[in-house]
């Protein structure tokens, strides 16, 4: 099952606004989809918002 934004809240409190939560949401989702492994595609969606939110 594909994550949503709601999920993106509980897996970073940097994902604060709405379009930080849709990119966690597609990094996420794409990275499941490419690998398979749930813990890597939140490492690497936590990784990608937390870069997009120092900017």
């Amino acid at each position: 099952m594909p994550w949503t934004s709601e999920d993106a809240e509980k897996h970073t409190h940097k994902a604060d606004t709405e379009e930080l939560k849709e990119l966690w949401v597609k990094v996420a989702n794409e990275c499941l989809e490419r690998t398979g492994d749930e813990g890597r595609a939140v490492r690497e969606a936590n990784a990608v918002v937390a870069r997009n939110a120092e900017k």
